[in-house]
């Protein structure tokens, strides 16, 4: 049994230091940040939801859009990038990926990854129905990703793999309830091909990073096995096709080498 006991008023105790958590927002220190020649700004990290944006703008490039040339700069959240004046001025929740749109009369930032998603869906008319309730229907998945996905990675992440110390509740707990996510995508793939049906889109640019690579074993160092993946043959399936579209793997390569 642990000997914590909750009390009557939470206090914070860790030492202030600009690159970790703390219990308030706004920015830390004033920085400057990058601006290239692209119309669109990234500013951006190689975790799951920041891959979410860099596949779908490789994937606009490979569609012929040339309007969605973009730059794409790292933010070192190890070092605290996120807390920095001009990011935190894009970004208030201090989070990536962040953009800025240069394209038109004004400058328009977008954060959170599935707004950027929509966004640039929207923008230039690709990866997202404009069927109203295909529409509906792919809204309801990414509404379901935002939602769900911080079990898996602040959760079952967090625990099984980044916190300090094992802990056998947390661990259960957010276990059961990554299994029983990869369970609601595996009955929702299969009859299909793509997560909404045969059609390809920014619902599966924005579980796949979260989803897919889990069941790769890419997320977390032995989580496949733990997690038991190959009861979910059809989440397999969906991952390992779309890894290997091009532009994936090139998006996947962008995020490795953002520009410092």
């Amino acid at each position: 049994m642990s000997e914590y006991k909750i009390p009557k008023v939470w206090e914070w105790h860790e030492a202030v230091k600009r690159t970790g958590n703390r219990p308030d927002a706004g920015s830390r220190f004033e920085q400057r940040l990058p601006v290239g020649t692209a119309p669109l700004q990234v500013y951006s990290l190689g975790t799951p939801n920041g891959m979410k944006v860099t596949i779908l703008l490789e994937e606009l490039k490979e569609a012929g859009v040339n309007e969605a040339a973009y730059d794409l700069y790292k933010i070192d959240i190890g070092k605290g990038d996120q807390f920095g004046s001009d990011f935190v001025a894009i970004n208030p929740n201090s989070k990536i990926p962040a953009l800025m749109d240069y394209s038109g009369e004004e400058p328009v930032r977008v954060f959170e990854s599935v707004s950027i998603l929509v966004y640039l869906a929207d923008k230039f008319h690709q990866f997202l129905p404009t069927d109203f309730a295909k529409r509906t229907e792919a809204m309801n998945w990414l509404f379901w990703q935002t939602g769900a996905a911080p079990f898996v990675g602040g959760g079952f992440g967090h625990f099984y793999h980044y916190a300090p110390e094992a802990q056998e509740y947390p661990i259960n707990r957010y276990t059961m309830e990554t299994k029983r996510q990869l369970d609601v995508l595996n009955q929702q793939l299969a009859d299909k091909s793509y997560v909404t049906g045969d059609d390809y889109s920014i619902v599966d640019m924005a579980l796949w990073p979260w989803y897919g690579r889990l069941v790769q074993g890419e997320l977390y160092g032995g989580s496949a096995e733990f997690l038991s993946v190959q009861e979910y043959p059809h989440v397999i399936a969906w991952a390992n096709r779309v890894a290997k579209r091009p532009a994936v793997i090139r998006a996947l390569a962008a995020d490795y080498q953002a520009i410092e």
